[in-house]
């Protein structure tokens, strides 16, 4: 495995590409979840296996990691009195709220961070109005522009029954946000499949693909080999699509995605550090590795205020001392967060994982394969060196199929 040594910051994302053939994207799912290919990396050889049989790839009494976030119907379409159709994109709630949870759960009214198709058909001032039947009672969706941000508009949405949540409304009025490079209509199928079947808290504006694969029945045979679960809550922003257009990643702003994780999580991960620990999806790695960089900060300023516990994009590569190891920064957290009476801690991540990150947590990855020249895909690099390529090159040539809804691999850290 070659090692980068540039600076992440200097990193040219045209040197993470490849050719994507549009017929190697997958625009559907297979009928049975589990049934994806499975490509193998370990010790720089490559194989081939189906996710049922993931079991048999993991040792036994390890941890695997997964991200537990719902994808909420972020897109909602409401049609002008002239039929021009005006799409808003709920993306994030703004900062006045304390966390996603508050804010999924307002009832009556909130204000959103939306992206808007049709902006210029929607003038200033103007509410857009939705009316819907749901459960014998017509619920009433109005929007209201208030202000344009840097990418984003900030939209006031109101509904009556004011009895009802967000999250409701969302479920409602909304239709499930398919990524831009599925290029077809949402079918009622993916309200299912672009889910996973452990999803519980709402949030995301994509799945943590990684674990689309994952059934009952691979549940079932992890179990039966000990091999142990637990779950984080990264909620996935819009950002996760957002191409890098700079020159280097220096210019590349980091989006910002709420994480939620137990003091018990934290507990589990200290008890197999000395183990395996396999983390599903690159939003489960970035979620705790950004609890060693959260760890880090304790150990430096005990006294560090609540919220100002984040991860900058750039906090790993600072230079400021000796990476200290996990098990010191996970129990400075856990202490802590003990020291503020939190028994789960919710803040903000943009970790950016790049060649030249230092791993800190995971010896395994299970993931799908990225598009080209995206921030994912230099995770990809930073985790298995310049053999990515390599693995990538064997995928495109064995017919694999590729992103959202495509197969997957298990890499292994060398």
């Amino acid at each position: 495995m070659a090692a980068y040594t540039m600076h992440p910051k200097d990193l040219s994302v045209h040197d993470f590409t490849y050719e994507l053939p549009e017929q190697k994207i997958a625009r559907y799912p297979l009928p049975e979840r589990d049934s994806s290919r499975l490509l193998i990396y370990k010790e720089g050889n490559i194989q081939e296996s189906i996710y049922r049989d993931i079991y048999q790839q993991l040792p036994s009494d390890s941890l695997l990691i997964f991200n537990n976030t719902k994808v909420v119907a972020a897109r909602l379409l409401f049609q002008k009195p002239t039929g021009a159709v005006v799409e808003i994109f709920c993306l994030e709630p703004p900062p006045q709220y304390a966390d996603m949870t508050t804010a999924m759960t307002q009832k009556g009214r909130v204000t959103w961070i939306c992206l808007i198709g049709g902006a210029s058909k929607w003038k200033p001032g103007q509410v857009l109005e939705k009316k819907m039947t749901w459960n014998d009672q017509e619920i009433v969706l109005q929007a209201r522009y208030l202000g344009k941000e840097k990418d984003s508009f900030a939209i006031e949405l109101s509904w009556s029954p004011e009895s009802l949540t967000f999250a409701e409304v969302l479920h409602v009025a909304g239709n499930i946000p398919l990524p831009p490079y599925i290029k077809r209509e949402v079918e009622q199928a993916d309200s299912d499949r672009y889910q996973t079947i452990y999803a519980h808290t709402e949030g995301s504006v994509a799945a943590p693909t990684a674990g689309l694969h994952f059934t009952d029945a691979v549940f079932e045979q992890l179990d039966r080999k000990q091999i142990h679960r637990e779950y984080v809550t990264l909620h996935v922003g819009a950002g996760t699509f957002k191409p890098v257009k700079s020159d280097t990643m220096n210019d590349h702003p980091m989006h910002a995605e709420f994480i939620d994780v137990s003091t018990s999580t934290i507990t589990c991960l200290l008890k197999y550090l000395d183990k395996h620990i396999t983390v599903v999806g690159t939003t489960s790695l970035r979620t705790i590795e950004s609890l060693y960089w959260l760890g880090m900060k304790t150990v430096r300023q005990p006294e560090l205020p609540l919220e100002e516990l984040v991860v900058d994009q750039w906090d790993p590569y600072a230079g400021d001392g000796t990476p200290l190891p996990a098990r010191t920064a996970l129990e400075s957290l856990l202490k802590y967060m003990q020291s503020h009476n939190l028994d789960r801690l919710i803040t903000k991540t943009s970790l950016l994982i790049a060649p030249g990150y230092t791993f800190q947590i995971p010896r395994a990855l299970v993931t799908n394969f990225h598009q080209p020249q995206s921030t994912l895909l230099l995770l990809v690099a930073a985790f298995v060196g310049n053999d990515w390529r390599k693995i990538y090159t064997y995928a495109l040539e064995n017919e694999f199929r590729f992103l959202s809804y495509g197969d997957g691999c298990l890499l292994f850290r060398n």
